[in-house]
Parts: structure tokens; sequence; C-alpha cells
């Protein structure tokens, strides 16, 4: 079953926010993973005013989402975002 990874992101060094997500995208792929939104512009329908950033990433399945995330690689790649952002990861199953 599809899962995706749903990212709430308030980016506090974009700089250092830009070197984390320019290195994602390979390793994303590397687990069967695509992006479905990585950033963009937002508009709140309903709730508090988000204007952060939004990420959704697609995997074919949960473990695979959880794989990735858990990765010796992603963990490379996650440390750069340390200190360039607080945020929310998600794991959910999709609705197939």
């Amino acid at each position: 079953m599809t899962a995706y990874i749903v990212v709430r992101m308030k980016v506090t060094d974009p700089e250092q926010y830009k070197r984390y997500a320019a290195r994602t995208p390979d390793c994303v792929a590397s687990f069967g993973g695509r992006f479905i939104v990585r950033g963009g512009e937002t508009a709140t329908l309903e709730g508090p005013e988000f204007s952060d950033r939004m990420v959704i990433i697609e995997f074919p399945s949960l473990e695979r989402a959880k794989e990735f995330y858990n990765s010796p690689e992603y963990t490379e790649i996650r440390a750069l975002r340390a200190h360039a952002g607080v945020g929310e990861f998600i794991a959910v199953d999709g609705a197939d």
C-alpha cells in the first residue's frame, strides 16, 4: 500500500536548509520515493494560518518510508538540517 511522509517545517536557516534540500532527492529516490509536494505556495482553508514549508513524499509502502527515514544515508543528510529548521515528520498509509 502506498504511504506518505508528510513534513511541516519551519526553516530557521535558509542557506543551510538549501544544502540539506539539495541532497534529499537522490536519497528519496533510492528508496522508491518521489516528492509530491516540495515547498510551494500554501493557502490555509481552515484552522490557524500555516506559513511554514510543507513537503509530502510518496513511497511504495509504510515500511519503505520508515526504512528511508532511518537509513544511514538519510541520517547523514538529516544532520545538515539539524540547525536549519524545526518540524514534524509523519509517516502515514495512503488510501489505496
